[in-house]
């Protein structure tokens, strides 16, 4: 999982809690629109056997498309189901135990939220990646929202690759654009009426600059 030089790529955050079938379906229509350079599947629950049934169905769609799976907050489940890595909140200990139940080569995201120094700390611990956000408006209420000068300071000091996710639109995504690696997109897509078509005015505005 990397990013590119030219252009941040696509990442997809799957809805939580839908029927496996629509979950499957849209996931696959999204990967089929435009290139998606990872998938996170949120799960909605903490019945391991139906997260197993949802991320043997998803393992199958993005792996048949060379797209790697990560899975939130479930490290103990990677090498078991098969995926490709884990996504967790910035939290130092839950990085050191998920680093030491991953498989090797396993993918270790991290969210710090607006906090420098939570992504400073996952990078030091071995991260993979850090995550920042929201970047928008996400109808949470008053959230403190990661501001472009942040991902700008991350992007000429720090080499681990950085994600901008939360309240993203056509105009922040374009705005972030030159400071990240990825773009991370969720609920943005699966409220639109068709989350593919969705999916092809993000590509095209971030191919377009």
């Amino acid at each position: 999982m990397t990013g590119g030089p030219e252009q941040p790529q696509l990442y997809l955050i799957t809805p939580p809690g839908p029927t496996l079938s629509s979950l499957l379906d849209e996931v696959s229509k999204v990967m089929d629109a435009a290139d998606i350079a990872c998938v996170r599947m949120t799960t909605g629950t903490d019945d391991k056997d139906d997260i197993a049934r949802a991320a043997d169905l998803l393992r199958h769609a993005c792996h048949d498309r060379d797209v790697p799976l990560l899975i939130d907050n479930h490290p103990g489940l990677v090498g078991p189901l098969g995926l490709d890595g884990i996504h967790l909140k910035a939290s130092a200990k839950a990085l050191r135990e998920a680093r030491e139940l991953l498989p090797e080569d396993s993918i270790l995201g991290t969210y710090a939220g607006t906090s420098r120094h939570d992504g400073l700390t996952a990078g030091e611990i071995g991260a993979d990646y850090v995550s920042f956000g929201p970047v928008g408006e996400t109808g949470l209420g008053d959230v403190e929202h990661a501001q472009l000068e942040l991902f700008e300071w991350w992007s000429m000091m720090i080499e681990l690759p950085v994600i901008a996710e939360g309240g993203i639109t056509l105009d922040l995504a374009s705005t972030c654009a030159p400071y990240v690696d990825f773009i991370a997109l969720g609920s943005e897509l699966w409220r639109a009426e068709t989350p593919a078509t969705e999916i092809t005015r993000y590509a095209e505005r971030l191919a377009n600059g």
